[in-house]
């Protein structure tokens, strides 16, 4: 046997595994032995070479990365389907109700549910697993489906994820072409994540509500794919313990009755029956009950006893015991009592442990199952000691998914309570036999790639909780256990020292890809929430780079994004708004990161750095940014956000979730942010703020239910209508606590009106003045002694106003008359009227209240001096813009900036209130019309919604630009503005909000008016230049990212030339040429007459040259503007000599060189062939008498001027062509750009005379060769994938900006652009600067330390953004001479 194992079997062992074999040849002297020394030195030799092979092997692992968005709901899929195969091993008892089950699914033209039931441990889960492996057989003429989801096992056991996963399931088990064909973006959403809410911004709310879109578009799917050659078979286990009535929500999402080949089992307990469409008479067994039952009924009971004896038989048999015959009798009886499969296995591992002469009574044991369990505890402590077994099994129930053994094992090894009996570590043998001896109450799962331990039954946990984990305390104590070991907390030294040995994703040394450490991601969060660690879960996690990174890398940004929205009500955590943020910028982005996990930080850094002055709290946040690219050794870093097009929102909820096709009503908001809405069906809701969720306001009147039928708002009341009359006020400062309006029964009958008819009303402190429609009376109500009075007025009242202290009521009427009222004494103070006699609109007290403003229906605007309260109010000033229309839909008035908006269909005017001047008009875009417009917060940016437009554009009041759009996933309804955000409600009863703040960051970033043409940089880097093709240059402080000096010229600007010390900015402007000190901003020359079409700046800095394609290029001393000699000969595309001393240009396919002396043509390049014109050339800075030429045979040259000798290098294969377009090469000659072509960016190695070529992920758009020759920049739009292109949220093709290392093609970073770039220069400094399409400029840093290189942080370390002092404030300007100072002839 020793032979055949050592020569046979242990070779053939090795062989095959290719297992690493450690041999060792005795050198002991046999009469003495080992000695202890000779042990000591041959242990530490052994575990040195084992631990250095295990680092070589680990190294050399290649560690696959897990980039498919689906791969989480795949993997998923694959869990359950492997735990259904485990569970139906579990059936040992054959049950009758297995045939009703059968026949309930070979029976055809059901449309109804099969709900199995039953009380507890009677064995539902085991036998659908079971019926779920058999249905193919029967079945036998169809090839069914089946889905199993056992819903209380899943990681994620919430409505909206369980529904999706099935939606994801149907899809992938089907997959046919007309569904891929005919996928919309709610298809995709539910493809590509394991929640649809990472997708699908209409789900977002904390309430895990599954939305009206999920369902419906379940029951597409189930509609759609099931036939009868393919029927469905979907099996859902557990829906009655899932927690927070989720099981419920389930049941009431499908459909009802099923579509046709479709068959549902579900198994509930007795109290989730309402949920499936109860039946109008019982069911019994496979009965249908009726027609009318709304589903059919499997009762499962007992198991037989005589079952229950065999399979305990079994058992026993099968572990080599027996019992006696008396010992028999009492297992029996005990069967009889119980007649139950789990309570059998307990029962074997009770009688197991009997010898024939036992001495056993009744008592012996236990009667039920839980009592079973606890016995079986107790006899495993007594085995294992207490401490030991409490532990355990308390870290296997508090266990969100189970846990594997070996983390198992270093729990308990870590465990202080452990520690105290086994000193010093638990040795792994203990555990095992543990395990070993709980072996039959176990299962095995996989969850996220590892195999998993977790309670055959929820019994266990119950037993349990009840008996070890008592106390909260307790509790708190092992889930905070837990927490340290997935934080990498329990491996300590001898020395105390911690070590982090469970980061969120494994690394391999070799490569930039990881696997997720998947075990920490679904532990830790519900570990740190459990132990209450609140401040170390937002922290640690919920505003971690690390931990977002690894969730979006798993798949799980869905839930990554609900665990940001989730936990905004708890108290203990203090970054709700910066979470929301986090969680808006994951949303917007949900498409792309879905399809590219790799570009988190990109989308992070891009999307988070312009608002970090709104949000210190992140930057911690932006900090991990910076040092995960210092770690990795290479990246882009954002120095200077561009502008960004839109706001990502940062909360988005649905109102009446449960209901489809129901639209808002009214909606207003009180001064505290509090949002509420009104809808069609008669309800109402009320949204309190951020941390808060929608609730539904249900008041109760005479054991009725209030219907809502209005909604009005003014300070901190808000007043609610109701169809039976009832006027109810809430003062959202105090309690919630509703008043009744009472007082106003008189009025209504007087005057035949209803409390629906309440036009508006104004609060003061304590009191709230009222107005109907088409009355002439006002409504006082007393909040503090709830009476009510009434002040009459001389016609119609339209609007009202009240004085701060509520001393003075000013009604403005349908005539024009505006009457003062003292409501004290109730008595008309004073009254004016407008020249037109048109309603009043509005009125504002402002002026300390010395002077009211009031604007009529047409929007004429009139300033009245009301200062005396005993003579009659004087009319100040009057003003009237006309237009194409009368009516004022909406005025709004900001006191910080002393700013009127009055909004009008066609246009909307602004006033300042201060001068009293028209500040500026902004007419409507063509064809569309203003529906709605507010001021912002500050007042420097006004919003508006349009009519048919499903975005709020937002415009600067300084500019008149629109600069941003903010996005709503349906058309707006109402736009409100609260405490400190901007709330949309659109028609679908949802409600979005942006952070005020935001906003106004997002609105203040400066931006020329049309797209970024020219960028011009100085040697230093600290400025730059940039023109857009208007009348100005604007120069930059980096440090500051701010316009410091706009340079205004008389006309379009065509060039832009900086000079190379800085000190001269030369522009070519409608003809003539300004040269402006960069310093000082004075236009020192303005020149006319040149007829240039181009401007150039001579490397020594002293000359100018102006090229002129139909009249003479001049050359020209740079300080006073006179004319060194002339140049008759127009050369394209020319540049003057890094030796200043020629200007070198193609002339009819030559090249020449013309003498910036004398202005002759000197030097001509001698073609090889004379047919081989010069397509492209360019000049060598570090090499002045050399220049490269590119010919149009695809041949590349480099001609020598002095000498004037050509050199061929290269001949470029038929298939590259240079585009002159792209053209450049570096300032030493090592690298030339040839093309941006099919995707790809061609150069030519001159050095290595190679060609290279590197892939784009889409058409490149702009592309600049650094002048070292280091790197290539480009900015590319990326080709969506197949499902993002279904997308409509997110954009079809997605800008981004790549530098690559030319020495061995490495790409360096990316970044994401958030528009399309339209200019893009390297310069020195290793910074890319990239202009855009709105007029915007991004900067951005290259880190690579391969070459040495290091980001530069210096000038803005924080990267935020922009000075808020200065954020609105315009550029110094600089004027053009009003006159050209010199005329050339």
């Amino acid at each position: 046997m020793l032979s055949e194992l050592c020569d046979n079997f242990l070779p053939g062992l090795i062989t095959s595994s290719k297992l690493l074999v450690y041999t060792t040849t005795s050198e002991c002297d046999c009469r003495h032995g080992y000695t202890k020394a000779r042990r000591r030195g041959y242990a530490q030799s052994l575990c040195q070479q084992v631990y250095s092979d295990l680092v070589v092997l680990i190294d050399s692992w290649s560690i696959p990365e897990v980039f498919q968005p689906g791969d989480a709901s795949a993997r998923e899929q694959e869990e359950q389907e492997e735990l259904c195969d485990t569970l139906s091993r579990l059936y040992d008892v054959i049950r009758p109700e297995e045939e009703e089950v059968r026949a309930f699914v070979e029976q055809g033209g059901q449309q109804r549910p099969l709900v199995v039931t039953g009380g507890p441990c009677t064995g539902k889960t085991v036998l659908l697993a079971h019926c779920a492996q058999q249905m193919r057989s029967w079945l036998p003429d169809s090839d069914p489906v089946v889905i199993t989801y056992f819903c209380n096992l899943s990681i994620n056991p919430t409505p909206a994820h369980l529904l999706s996963c099935l939606c994801y399931q149907l899809e992938a088990r089907y997959h046919s072409e007309a569904s891929s064909e005919q996928s919309t973006i709610h298809m995709d959403n539910h493809n590509r994540s394991n929640n649809p809410r990472d997708l699908n911004p209409d789900c977002h709310s904390t309430s895990n509500v599954c939305s009206p879109e999920l369902k419906q578009r379940l029951s597409c799917l189930l509609t759609s794919m099931p036939s009868a050659e393919r029927p469905l078979v979907l099996i859902l286990d557990g829906l009655a313990h899932m927690e927070n009535n989720a099981g419920a929500q389930i049941a009431e999402s499908l459909p009802s009755p099923l579509p046709p080949n479709v068959k549902l089992v579900v198994t509930v307990s007795p109290d989730l029956l309402q949920a499936i469409n109860p039946p109008r008479s019982a069911a019994q067994g496979v009965s249908e009950g009726g027609e009318g039952s709304g589903y059919v009924c499997v009762q499962l009971g007992p198991v037989d006893r005589r079952q229950c004896v065999k399979m305990l038989e079994s058992l026993l048999r099968t572990s080599g015991r027996r019992v006696t015959s008396g010992q028999q009798a009492l297992v029996n009886r005990a069967l009889t009592a119980c007649r139950l499969t789990l309570y059998a296995r307990l029962l074997h591992l009770h009688t197991s442990l009997w010898h024939s002469d036992s001495d056993v009574t009744e008592s012996s044991l236990p009667a039920s199952v839980h009592s079973s369990i606890s016995a079986l505890l107790d006899h495993l402590e007594q085995k294992h000691g207490s401490s030991v077994v409490s532990r355990a099994v308390s870290y296997l129930t508090l266990s969100r998914t189970g846990l594997t053994e070996a983390e198992l094992a270093d729990l308990l090894s870590g465990d202080p309570r452990v520690q105290t009996e086994h000193v010093p570590r638990l040795p792994q043998v203990a555990v095992e036999t543990l395990l070993l001896d709980l072996r039959r109450f176990l299962i095995g799962r996989t969850v996220a790639g590892s195999l998993v331990l977790l309670w055959v039954s929820r019994h266990f946990k119950l037993v349990v909780a009840k008996r070890c984990l008592a106390s909260r305390e307790v509790s708190r104590e092992v889930h905070s256990a837990m927490a340290d070991y997935f934080m990498g907390r329990l491996s300590r030294e001898p020395r105390g020292v911690e070590t982090n040995s469970q980061p969120f994703v494994f690394y391999s040394p070799f490569k930039d890809v990881g696997r997720v450490n998947l075990r920490k991601v679904l532990e830790l969060p519900h570990h740190l929430r459990e132990s209450g660690r609140c401040g170390e879960l937002e922290r640690e996690l919920l505003m971690s780079l690390g931990f977002h990174q690894a969730m979006v890398r798993a798949g799980l940004l869905g839930e990554l994004v609900a665990m940001l929205e989730k936990e905004e009500g708890s108290p203990h955590l203090v970054f709700s708004r910066e979470r929301a943020l986090l969680a808006g910028i994951l949303k917007s982005s949900a498409c792309s990161l879905q399809s590219s996990p790799l570009h988190l930080p990109s989308v992070m850094e891009t999307n988070l750095l312009p608002y970090l002055d709104v949000f210190p709290g992140l930057e911690g946040y932006a900090r991990e940014l910076r040092q995960q690219r210092r770690r990795r050794g290479s990246g882009l870093g954002v120095l200077l956000c561009p502008a960004q097009l839109t706001v990502p929102s940062i909360r988005c909820l649905t109102f009446n979730a449960k209901t489809e096709n129901v639209s808002v009503k009214e909606a207003a908001e009180a001064e505290s942010g509090i949002v509420a809405q009104v809808l069609d069906d008669g309800t109402a809701w009320i949204w309190k703020g951020f941390g808060c969720d929608v609730v539904r306001l249900s008041l109760s009147c005479e054991q009725k239910e209030l219907t809502f039928t209005g909604i009005k708002s003014s300070g901190h009341f808000i007043l609610f209508f109701t169809q039976c009359d009832k006027l109810l006020l809430w003062d959202v400062t105090g309690p919630e606590r509703f008043l009744q309006v009472t007082g106003h029964a008189k009025a209504l009958e007087s005057s035949r009106i209803t409390a629906n008819t309440v036009e508006g009303f104004v609060a003061s402190q304590k009191s709230v003045f009222m107005w109907w429609k088409g009355e002439s009376f006002v409504s006082a109500f007393d909040v503090s002694n709830e009476t009510m009075t009434h002040f009459q007025c001389q016609s119609a009242v339209t609007c009202l106003a009240c004085s701060s202290r509520g001393s003075y009521v000013y009604c403005g009427q349908e005539e024009g008359t505006v009457s003062i009222l003292d409501t004290n004494t109730g008595s008309v103070l004073g009254a004016c009227s407008n020249t037109n006699h048109n309603a009043i609109k509005s009125i504002i007290p402002c002026g300390d209240e010395w002077e009211m403003t009031c604007v009529d229906r047409t929007g004429r605007v009139s300033l009245w001096d009301v200062a005396s309260k005993t003579n009659p109010p004087r009319l100040v000033a009057e003003s009237f813009i006309g237009g194409e229309s009368n009516n004022v839909l909406n005025i709004d008035y900001s006191h910080g900036s002393g700013t009127l908006l009055m909004c009008q269909s066609h246009q909307v005017v602004l006033w300042d209130t201060c001068a009293w001047e028209l500040w500026d008009q902004f007419l409507a875009p063509a064809g569309k019309t203003f529906a709605q417009a507010l001021l912002s917060r500050g007042g420097h940016l006004f919003l508006a919604l349009l009519d048919s437009c499903p975005s709020v554009l937002v415009w600067r009041v300084s500019t008149g630009q629109c600069v941003l759009s903010l996005e709503t996933n349906r058309p707006p309804h109402t736009l409100l503005s609260a405490a400190s955000s901007v709330i949309c409600v659109d028609a679908g009863c949802r409600v979005t909000a942006w952070d005020s703040e935001m906003i106004d960051a997002a609105g203040a970033a400066p931006r020329m008016g049309l797209g970024v043409k020219e960028v011009a940089v100085e040697r230093t880097g600290e400025c730059f230049y940039t023109s857009d093709g208007s009348h100005a240059v604007w120069r930059w402080r980096l440090e500051s990212g701010l316009p410091h000096a706009n340079f205004v010229h008389r006309g379009a600007v065509e060039k832009l030339r900086l000079s190379p010390d800085g000190v001269h900015l030369v522009t070519l402007s409608a003809g003539d040429i300004y040269v402006w000190r960069t310093g000082s901003g004075q236009n020192i020359l303005r020149i006319s007459g040149s007829a240039a079409t181009d401007v150039l700046i001579a490397p020594n800095g002293s000359f100018g040259v102006s090229v002129s394609e139909r009249g003479l290029s001049r050359v020209w001393k740079l300080a006073h503007g006179s004319v060194v000699c002339s140049i008759h000969v127009y050369l394209s595309d020319a540049k003057v000599s890094p030796a200043s001393t020629f200007l070198i240009g193609c002339r009819r396919g030559d090249l020449l060189a013309a003498s910036l002396w004398s202005g002759s043509i000197n030097k001509r390049f001698s073609r090889a062939e004379a047919s081989d014109r010069v397509v492209a050339f360019h000049t060598l800075s570090e090499h002045p008498d050399f220049v490269v030429v590119m010919a149009a045979s695809g041949a590349v040259y480099t001609w020598n001027m002095p000498e004037e000798t050509v050199y061929r290098h290269f001949q470029l294969p038929c298939r590259f062509r240079c585009q002159p377009r792209d053209f450049q090469v570096s300032s030493d000659g090592s690298y030339a750009l040839l093309s941006t072509e099919n995707q790809a960016v061609s150069l030519l190695d001159l050095s290595q005379v190679r060609l290279c070529s590197f892939k784009a992920e889409g058409p490149v758009i702009q592309v600049h060769l650094d002048k070292t020759g280091r790197y290539v920049a480009y900015a590319y739009r990326a080709t969506p994938s197949a499902r993002v292109k279904n997308c409509t949220r997110c954009p079809h093709a997605e800008a981004l900006l790549a530098v690559v290392r030319l020495a061995d093609g490495e790409r360096i970073g990316s970044a994401r652009l958030a528009k399309s770039p339209t200019a893009l220069v390297v310069c020195e400094r290793r910074r890319v600067l990239v202009g855009f399409e709105d007029g915007s400029v991004g900067v951005y840093s290259i880190l690579d330390v391969v070459t040495g290189g290091e980001e530069s942080l210096g000038c803005r370390e924080n990267a935020s953004g922009r000075s808020k002092r200065r954020a609105f404030d315009r550029p110094l300007s600089c004027s053009a001479r009003a006159s050209a100072n010199i005329t050339w002839p």
